[in-house]
């Protein structure tokens, strides 16, 4: 009898063995078990692109004045500070991440900043799809995406590869790029457009805003949100320069962002198609800033036309803090009442409209997801 209970002892040690080798996680890779899971860092959003979305990047590398807004009375509003960005208070991917249930997500640049579970800011004020845009006083869309492999590299370092491929495959990557490409053109001396003509110029730009996608897409991203680009030509820093002196629209600049604005369209169509997996909503900013320039009374501005900071016709001289070439500025006393903050960009106000179009839609949104969207698809 003793030895029959030895033998069923032995046996059931044997179950018990057999059944802790096979629920054990040392069966499995030391890569998967000693990384951290991705999913209780929720959804990363990586944010590409120039000064509607830049965070502060430009306080850290050696730029003009002209692209940067690391003084007063940037920041008025809401940080009661300079942060960096160019507006009064937040911007339109500060509140996307607020609806996202996402802290502000800082700059790639800032120091001691180690930690990209949450995402990054890569925007630069001034940036465009083509390196040769400003060159050597920003950060172009290229050198953006190169920081990101950085941070892709630290990602799938941390998480291991199946853990940082989900999370790259679950971020949203954001992105406003554009305008300077074009801008330029008119606040240069270029002669570009006499080289190339305005069709052979916009593809130039869509084709590198092209790759730059791809190269997003093939590193695991899936999910993009793009603005388009506003009709500069009626922006007040522009209009100032216009050489009729009547301060009339520059129709030759908003002719260009209106041409680069259905190409982005038919671009963004052909790689849903393309693409598998590829996922995207496209804000129609053009057409929802329009609107607010014609009756801004209707969404609450008092004014359309004018800066709230800057100084000559519409406030339209780039002066905004005095630390810029023309050094006189004058300052409304409540942003608020204004879309336009300075010369080139816009209010909190305005921003915060524009995100709540761009995560709400369905009408002020051309692709066919909001962001809202996005951050909830899997």
């Amino acid at each position: 009898m003793e030895r029959l209970r030895c033998v069923f002892l032995a046996l059931f040690l044997d179950i018990y063995v057999v059944l802790l080798l096979i629920t054990s996680p040392v069966c499995e890779s030391n890569n998967n078990v000693t990384k951290p899971s991705s999913k209780k860092h929720g959804i990363a959003f990586f944010i590409f692109g120039d000064s509607f979305l830049d965070a502060g990047n430009n306080n850290y590398i050696n730029t003009t004045t002209l692209d940067q807004a690391n003084f007063w009375p940037y920041g008025e509003t809401y940080f009661k500070f300079p942060t960096g960005r160019f507006s009064d208070g937040r911007l339109i991917s500060d509140f996307i991440a607020e609806y996202a249930n996402l802290p502000l997500i800082p700059p790639f640049l800032q120091p001691g900043f180690r930690h990209y579970y949450k995402g990054v800011n890569f925007a630069s004020s001034g940036a465009g799809a083509l390196v040769e845009t400003f060159q050597g006083s920003v950060i172009d869309l290229k050198t953006q995406v190169r920081y990101y492999k950085k941070v892709e590299g630290w990602l799938r370092n941390k998480l291991g590869n199946v853990g940082g491929e989900l999370m790259l495959s679950n971020a949203v990557y954001l992105i406003s790029i554009g305008s300077n490409d074009y801008l330029s053109l008119f606040l240069t001396n270029s002669t570009i457009l006499k080289t190339y003509s305005k069709s052979q110029y916009i593809e130039m730009v869509i084709g590198n805003l092209t790759t730059v996608i791809k190269d997003i897409y093939s590193s695991g991203g899936k999910k993009f949100g793009f603005i388009n680009l506003p009709e500069f030509g009626c922006l007040p820093g522009l209009r100032v320069t216009n050489q009729d002196g009547n301060y009339k629209c520059i129709e030759e600049a908003s002719s260009l962002a209106n041409l680069h604005n259905k190409a982005l369209s038919k671009l963004l169509n052909k790689l849903s198609k393309q693409l598998k997996g590829f996922k995207y909503s496209l804000y129609d900013l053009n057409t929802n800033l329009r609107k607010r320039m014609i009756t801004p009374s209707y969404y609450g501005f008092k004014d359309g036309e004018r800066a709230c900071c800057g100084t000559g016709e519409f406030r339209g001289v780039f002066s905004c803090g005095g630390k810029r070439i023309v050094k006189d500025y004058q300052l409304c006393q409540n942003p608020n009442h204004h879309i336009f903050w300075d010369s080139y960009h816009l209010t909190e106000i305005a921003y915060k409209q524009f995100a709540h179009e761009m995560w709400t839609g369905p009408r002020t949104v051309v692709g066919p997801y909001t962001m809202k969207d996005l951050f909830q698809a899997h």
